[in-house]
């Protein structure tokens, strides 16, 4: 089974193309680092990116967070030169590959065989996958992906821009909301009519997340374009975390913040949890059946959710 106790609040994009951003990513604050040897790379920079990828892999150091590489497409020719020539030169230093535009299981089935032979040549350990959702395909074959390559499979990312193009959405936004999709509402006595603005995405959202918990992976939602909005960033991160999503990108280093504050417990979610737990404890003591805190019943779920919260709470704590 794939490791999935990282953290992933915050995932910091970075294109393999600019040393200087490179060399400052390790120590950005994020959960998660992705190199980007895909959409962040012009086609004339990819075989240099690579390298520069492998050379910040092996130069820097990674302790204080999690490592990815975003390779290409897998209907490009740059792909399968990424997988290897990252993975033999830096797979030791590798936590995940994130695959781009995933639209069935076969895809990650390749990836995962590809992987399996080089961690086999070189004596590696098992390197996870992350899988972008963000075309029509993907989407539809979306609970299918997520049982897919269940040794090496993590986490499924919301890919906003891609999906909108797939689907042939009306919108030029990476995230963030449509001023044309909304409801509006029954006249007020002046016959007046407001209009409320929806979250476009909340299908597509909320399907991933339901593939992901159906069978334990993460849910991580991709870009929100608009790095001087810190509102609009927020509200999103805030909506995809109350479907129960688990982290988003930041694709500057301003973002990383805003994401590990949404999807880090509050103070009061993590002394109700306490509580919870407590509570649990005393009536075991006690051999009572029943739990109650203030009044009321705690079903097992409460209990169950309870205890997530509070081992990520330790996980985060660990990092400082």
């Amino acid at each position: 089974m794939a490791t999935r106790e990282r953290l992933h609040r915050s995932e910091l994009a970075v294109p393999a193309s600019n040393p200087r951003m490179l060399e400052k990513a390790a120590t950005a604050g994020a959960d998660l680092v992705f190199l980007d040897l895909e959409d962040a790379v012009a086609p004339a920079d990819k075989e240099q990116a690579r390298k520069n990828a492998i050379k910040a892999l092996n130069r820097f150091d990674w302790s204080r967070c999690s490592v990815s590489v975003r390779i290409n497409g897998l209907d490009t020719h740059w792909c399968y030169r990424d997988i290897v020539e990252v993975v033999e030169q830096a797979g030791d230093k590798l936590d995940t590959l994130l695959v781009p535009k995933v639209g069935r299981p076969s895809d990650l089935e390749f990836v995962a065989l590809l992987l399996s032979q080089i961690e086999a040549a070189k004596g590696l350990k098992t390197i996870n996958l992350h899988a972008l959702i963000e075309t029509a395909m993907g989407m539809a074959n979306v609970e299918a992906i997520a049982q897919a390559v269940p040794e090496r499979l993590e986490a499924l990312v919301f890919g906003v821009a891609d999906y909108a193009a797939s689907t042939q959405a009306r919108t030029t936004r990476m995230g963030g909301a449509n001023p044309d999709y909304g409801t509006l509402a029954d006249p007020d006595g002046q016959g007046r009519r407001a209009f409320y603005w929806e979250n476009q995405w909340h299908f597509a959202m909320s399907r991933m997340i339901v593939a992901c918990r159906a069978h334990g992976l993460r849910p991580i939602d991709g870009p929100f374009g608009n790095i001087q909005d810190p509102e609009g960033y927020l509200a999103e991160a805030r909506a995809f975390a109350a479907l129960g999503g688990e982290g988003k990108w930041a694709i500057h280093p301003s973002q990383i913040e805003l994401a590990n504050q949404v999807f880090t417990p509050s103070e009061a979610e993590v002394t109700k949890a306490r509580r919870i737990l407590e509570a649990m404890e005393q009536a075991a003591r006690e051999g009572r059946g029943a739990v109650t805190l203030d009044g009321a019943m705690i079903d097992a779920a409460s209990i169950k959710q309870a205890e997530v919260l509070i081992k990520k709470v330790e996980q985060i704590e660990a990092r400082r």
